[in-house]
Formats: C-alpha cells, sequence, structure tokens
C-alpha cells in the first residue's frame, strides 16, 4: 500500500465542508495550489534571549525552501527555550526541565490541532533538542529533527574558552586567583556569537547522539551554527522530510530498542552528558520502547572512550565536526563490533552505511582510534547502593581516581553549597550533599554547573566529591554524582544524611553507600521533615504533581 503525503491534511482541507478553514490559510497569502500540497510544520524554539536558538528563523526559512521544491507546503511556527547558562544557579533553572515538555506539548498540540502530515523541528538549546524528538515518537509522523549547530570557540591569551571557562572563571574570581577585569575578558570572549554551547555538554550530546538514533542525517547536526554550510544542510532536511513523507517512514520504525542502545553507545564513547540518560529514558517511553537505566552502565563498560572533549578533555565540538564528525566515531563503533549496523535513519541509509561512507580527516586527533582510547570504558557509569537504591549516573569521563571516601556536608539548597565554596568552607575530602532538588522536589532537578564550575575554579575539583538528587550540567568535569533516586521528595536515603556521615563512591564496584545502618538509615527517614513546596500554583507545581522518578526519565505522561 502506498502511503498518501495527504494523509492528514485532506481531512482539514478538501471538499466544500471545509471552506472555513481554506479561508483562514488564504487570509495570510497561501494559494489553492499550496492547500493542494502536503502541509508540513517546520517548529523551532527561537527566542531573543539566547545564542543557542539564535539561528533558528533563518534555519526555518532555508527548511521552508527545501519542503517548496520538493512539493510540499511549509508551515512555520515556534515553541519557548529555558537556557540554563542564563538561568544556572538562580530559580530560574528550575524551569528548564519542565521546558522540555512544555516544548514537547506544544509543538504536539500544534500539529495535532491542525492536521499537519509531517515536521521538521529544529532545536538548539539543551531541552529543545529532546523534546522534538519527544514529540516525533509521540506524533509518528514523517519527520526530522536538526539542531541549530554549535557555537564557535573564543580566545584568550591563546586559550579556547567556552561558556565552561566562565563558570570556572567564577570560581577562580571568589578563590581570589584572577581579578574582575580577567574575568570580564573570560566573560565577554567566550560566546562569540550564534549556536549551543561549545563542548561535548548537553546539546552537543544529544545532537550526536540523535545523528547515531537515526533521527538526524548523520552529519548535519555537528555542522557548527555559523558555517555557511548550515544553510545547505537545513535545505536538504526540507527537502528530506518530503521524501519521508512520500515513503511513509515514522519515527517509530527507527527509533527501535538497537537504534536506541547505538544512540547510548555514541554518547559513552564522547563522553557525553548525564543529562543523555534522563532524555532518552524519556524518548524510549514516548516510543513505547522499553529502556531500563541499567542499560547504559551495561553499553558503557563495553564501549571505549574514543572522543578528546570539553568539558574534560581538549576539544571543541566545532573541532570534532572538522575532524570528522559523529560519522567517524559510528565507523570506529561498527569496526569493535558495537554499532547494530542494519538500523535505518531518516536519510534511507542504515547506520551502518552511514558509518561505511565516512570521511575522517588526515591526521585528526579529537577521536581517538581502536586501539588508543582514553579509556577503555564509556564516560557515564550508573551507581546503586544504600543512598541510591534505584541509581544514579555518575561521570568518569575526565576521573582518573575510582573510589572516594568522605564527610557529607549536607545543604538542602544549591544557592547554600554555592555560598560554602565561595566563602571556602569546603575542604578537601568533602561530599557535598545538596538534596531536595531532585524533579519533584526542587521542583524541576536544577544543574548544579554553578557549585561545581566554583569548585574547579577554587582548585578543589580533584579532592572533592558531589552527589545530589538534582541534575549536572553538560559542561560539568569532577568527581559528581547526580540523578539520585529516589530523590529526598520521594522519601529517598538522601533526605536522612547528616553532616559529618561517611559517603564512599566506589566507581568499580558500581555503589553510592553511606556507612550506617539499615535500622539507623529507617529511624532517620521517619524524622524527616519535608520542607514547604516552594511553588504551591502554576507551572511547577504541576510538574511537581506529575513528573516521575529521574531513573524513569523524569517524564510527565
Amino acid at each position: 500500500m502506498t502511503f498518501d503525503p495527504r494523509h492528514q491534511s485532506r481531512t482539514l482541507l478538501d471538499g466544500a465542508d471545509r471552506a472555513a478553514a481554506r479561508s483562514y490559510f488564504k487570509a495570510i497569502g497561501f494559494t489553492e495550489e499550496d492547500l493542494k500540497r502536503p502541509l508540513v510544520g517546520v517548529a523551532h524554539c527561537w527566542i531573543e534571549v539566547t545564542p543557542c536558538n539564535w539561528n533558528h528563523r533563518k534555519m526555518a526559512e532555508k527548511v521552508k525552501e527545501g519542503i517548496r521544491a520538493a512539493g510540499g507546503t511549509p508551515i512555520e511556527f515556534n515553541s519557548i527555550s529555558v537556557t540554563d547558562g542564563i538561568a544556572m544557579g538562580t530559580e530560574g533553572m528550575k524551569a528548564s526541565l519542565v521546558s522540555r515538555e512544555v516544548i514537547a506539548d506544544s509543538v504536539e498540540l500544534v500539529i495535532r490541532g491542525h492536521l499537519f502530515d509531517g515536521f521538521v523541528g529544529i532545536s538548539g538549546c539543551d531541552k529543545t533538542i529532546p523534546a522534538m524528538v519527544m514529540a516525533m515518537a509521540r506524533l509518528n509522523l514523517p519527520s526530522i529533527m536538526l539542531y541549530g549547530g554549535s557555537i564557535a570557540y573564543g580566545e584568550y591569551k591563546g586559550r579556547k574558552l567556552t561558556i565552561q571557562e566562565v563558570f570556572e572563571a567564577i570560581g577562580a574570581f571568589n578563590a581570589g586567583k584572577i581579578d574582575a577585569r580577567e574575568l570580564n575578558e573570560v566573560e565577554s570572549r567566550a560566546c562569540p556569537g550564534a549556536g549551543a554551547c561549545g563542548g561535548q555538554f548537553t546539546a552537543n550530546t544529544m545532537a550526536t547522539a540523535f545523528e547515531m538514533l537515526g533521527v538526524s542525517p548523520m552529519g548535519f547536526n555537528g555542522v557548527p551554527a555559523v558555517d555557511p554550510r548550515k544553510e545547505e544542510v537545513a535545505f536538504e532536511t526540507g527537502r528530506l522530510v518530503m521524501d519521508l513523507l512520500r515513503k511513509g517512514v515514522l519515527p517509530r520504525q527507527i527509533i527501535t530498542k538497537k537504534a536506541l542502545h547505538n544512540a547510548i553507545a555514541g554518547v559513552m564513547a564522547t563522553g557525553g552528558s548525564a543529562n543523555a540518560v534522563l532524555h532518552l529514558l524519556a524518548i524510549a517511553k514516548e516510543a513505547g520502547v522499553r529502556l531500563v537505566i541499567d542499560e547504559f552502565d551495561r553499553i558503557s563498560r563495553k564501549t571505549p572512550l574514543l572522543a578528546d572533549m570539553r568539558p574534560w578533555g581538549t576539544y571543541t565540538a566545532p573541532e570534532m565536526h572538522e575532524a570528522g564528525g559523529m560519522g567517524v566515531v559510528a565507523k570506529r563503533l561498527l569496526d569493535a563490533g558495537l554499532l547494530f549496523a542494519d538500523e535505518p535513519t531518516v536519510t534511507g541509509r542504515t547506520i551502518g552505511d552511514e558509518a561505511r561512507a565516512t570521511r575522517e580527516a588526515p591526521g585528526q586527533k579529537v577521536i581517538r582510534s581502536l586501539e588508543n582510547p582514553l579509556k577503555s570504558e564509556g564516560g557515564l557509569a550508573i551507581l546503586r547502593g544504600n543512598l541510591a537504591p534505584e541509581g544514579c549516573v555518575a561521570k568518569i569521563s575526565g576521573q582518573k581516581k575510582d573510589l572516594h571516601r568522605g564527610p557529607a556536608r549536607v545543604f538542602d539548597r544549591e544557592e547554600d553549597a554555592f555560598q560554602a565554596v565561595k566563602t571556602r568552607k569546603v575542604k578537601p575530602q568533602d561530599v557535598i550533599v545538596i538534596r531536595w532538588e531532585g524533579p519533584k522536589g526542587g521542583p524541576g532537578m536544577r544543574e548544579m554547573l554553578h557549585v561545581t564550575g566554583a569548585l574547579q575554579g577554587a582548585g578543589l575539583g580533584d579532592t572533592v566529591a558531589l552527589m545530589t538528587d538534582g541534575r549536572f550540567s553538560g559542561a560539568t568535569h569532577g568527581f559528581m554524582i547526580g540523578h539520585v533516586a529516589p530523590e529526598a521528595a520521594d522519601g529517598g536515603p538522601i533526605a536522612a544524611l547528616r553532616n559529618g556521615d561517611t559517603i564512599v563512591i566506589d566507581i568499580k564496584k558500581r555503589r553510592l553507600d553511606v556507612e550506617l545502618s539499615v535500622a539507623e538509615l529507617k529511624k532517620r527517614l521517619k524524622s524527616v521533615k519535608r520542607p514547604k513546596p516552594r511553588y504551591t500554583w502554576g507551572v511547577l507545581a504541576k510538574y511537581a504533581r506529575l513528573v516521575s522518578s529521574a531513573s524513569d526519565g523524569a517524564v510527565t505522561g
């Protein structure tokens, strides 16, 4: 059976009974011919507050040109964005993860409400990327996710700068290591133009993971935001979505269990963000695929760390693109027998085909060979123990040590922990504990880059550990444990911790424990006084009532 490219819009626009609907379209310039073609949504997250999404309207124009050239009628619409780098360290950061659900919901509603036949989702800032793919999985219409691209790196005194260096400069300034002039120089040079954060932070992690998943064309996401070729790939994306529409290729045919494993392997091989765990769990749920948190660890244990990327390594995302991009990583995984090569992608080729066709830049140093990996295991680990019965995520890509044992320094808010680091009240060997910052407890599961950047800038990154039921930015590096589940607000053991308790983090054994008896933990949990909710109405209160555990992707549906 052939697929009808107007499988939805016929119902919306055809026949005498739909004259009123057509009149609205004609009011804003659509022609009779336009309305006889497939309607293809072009969703994006342009917002005048961030470089991450600054090029979205320009990209949307090129995607629309490609759709028109291939016989479709594009219809542009926008969603929202909450920018982590701006909101970080404030109450505003609580809106970030919530925005993932709102973006996915809004894209879904526009497309369902207007019976579009397919769509392209243009993404940029961290949560916009998984949100667009969540919408793809829910709607199951011919569609593609296209990333707006990485920002270029800044430069200062011969150093390449990303937003990571700004946060660490804040810590260095507070520790008296640099003066206000140097802080301002770093601040002013780190972000030279449009594009999302320039290391293998959350945005680039998810953009590369989705090339591996197959919902973005291989190599398209890797083109930096200001590269002239970004307009070319945007045009080609518009043409390609029409090809998917004619063939009836649907996202759930691409988002399979094996394809998700390919995406996870890509994250592990590039030392990607811990947020990938949350987002890939959420996408699996939307696509009806059973994926559990322990699968990330099993894949990580057999996947070598190959890409030498910021925040813990040397190179930035534009440099990885110049080296050959994610296709080189895919080829390495294929050669190692770690890629499910027959999984389909939106290009019509398999991921194995894409890997074999990749071109690696001669002499590139960003992506290591299989014979010379940075580590024999991937960049993330899933730990369990008496502090994390449902699991937690450790970012180990830049770590040399596997064990940390130290006294707890317990904080019930991120701001209090940051102040302690700023005033030099945190000491070597301490384990900073930040709780009541999970999906429900925050609400919104804030990222902690303000704290982790301060630790690095103060010179404590190698001697202090941090654990939280909140999240870490993809720009975080150091001995950091996030997504501790159950969270404090769900009665998790993290709520029972007190200053001075001895905490043991053992990466090799995949354990996170406090040296307390079962009886003592139970006794303490019974006496825990839950803080009053910070929000009792509005979107954050609604989110707190609906959201699931981090170990389940922190989804609301």
